[in-house]
């Protein structure tokens, strides 16, 4: 799965959130000064060509419709950030959560007994 622009994380947002999507609709999402209908429009052709959106076409318009689900794509950049900066190991990557203090020690013994509950 490739990665997105922060703008395209965005607009994928509006999509997972609301559902299809006309781009003229998501027009309404944003505050002034909104961005112009062509380049929603470009950006959104782009996810479509990554795989993460597809349409229906009524008439002469389009209604896009995500193709990849939020939690898919999360955990997929998830596994992607592991491996870039933690050399594929989820122990460093945790280990560095502990160090950095960005998680507790209760919060991590609570996430160790909830994975265990969960694998009886």
């Amino acid at each position: 799965m490739k990665g997105l622009t922060a703008k395209e994380e965005e607009i994928m947002g509006f999509f997972w959130e609301k559902g299809p999507l006309f781009v003229k609709e998501m027009l309404a999402f944003y505050e002034e000064p909104k961005p112009h209908f062509n380049t929603l429009s470009t950006i959104v052709r782009g996810l479509e060509e990554k795989g993460f959106l597809a349409h229906k076409t009524y008439g002469n318009t389009y209604q896009y419709y995500a193709v990849v689900n939020r939690d898919d794509f999360s955990k997929g950049t998830l596994k992607k950030v592991i491996s870039k900066y933690f050399n594929n190991s989820y122990l460093s990557a945790v280990s560095s959560l502990v160090r950095e203090e960005d998680i507790s020690l209760d919060d991590l013994k609570q996430l160790i007994a909830e994975v265990e509950k969960g694998t009886k």
